[in-house]
């Protein structure tokens, strides 16, 4: 794999988490990584203090102005890019995703990637039954009950076809074939 388009939606569930690794895997390989943001993922962005940080340590970077501004569903559609990553994802997106609504940057992109053959990989924050726990953007633990729509959703998401759900964030190593250490 050469280039990779990371897609993050407005979760800040894994947000971190995803971070670190996305910057991990950039540090160990030669991958050019895009990243792209809806405006709620800009919006998350900005309140976990992440914002100066990804502007920083991804230069190719863009946000949403539109369901298809900036283009990159082009791109992806015809195998410029080896792989699109969407992580993490709220259960808004997924719910899209899954009944073919792409009025967002990130799910037209997905939407339109899914007709061509680049891989699409998906970390739907909604996937497990019952509580998960995650941190604040003051670091504080939080405890969210998962919702049955919402998973029952991320459940369909694995069904559909040219989309690999991934359970975790440290899944993007082996996906990638980069080393975690």
């Amino acid at each position: 794999m050469k280039r990779i388009a990371w897609g993050i939606t407005g979760s800040g569930d894994l947000i971190k988490e995803t971070y670190d690794i996305m910057v991990d895997i950039k540090e160990k390989s030669n991958l050019e990584i895009m990243v792209f943001l809806s405006k709620e993922g800009e919006t998350v962005m900005k309140w976990y203090q992440m914002w100066h940080d990804i502007q920083k340590d991804f230069t190719n970077f863009k946000v949403g102005a539109g369901p298809n501004s900036p283009f990159i569903a082009g791109p992806l559609q015809i195998g410029y890019y080896d792989a699109l990553i969407i992580a993490p994802a709220t259960a808004n997106s997924v719910a899209k995703i899954v009944h073919g609504v792409a009025d967002t940057l990130v799910t037209n992109v997905v939407a339109q990637t899914a007709k061509g053959d680049t891989p699409i990989y998906i970390i739907p924050v909604d996937q497990k039954r019952g509580t998960v726990k995650t941190f604040s953007p003051e670091g504080k633990v939080m405890e969210l009950k998962m919702r049955e729509i919402d998973v029952l959703n991320s459940e369909k998401l694995e069904e559909m076809e040219n989309i690999t759900v991934l359970e975790k964030p440290e899944d993007i190593y082996e996906v990638l074939g980069i080393s975690k250490t």
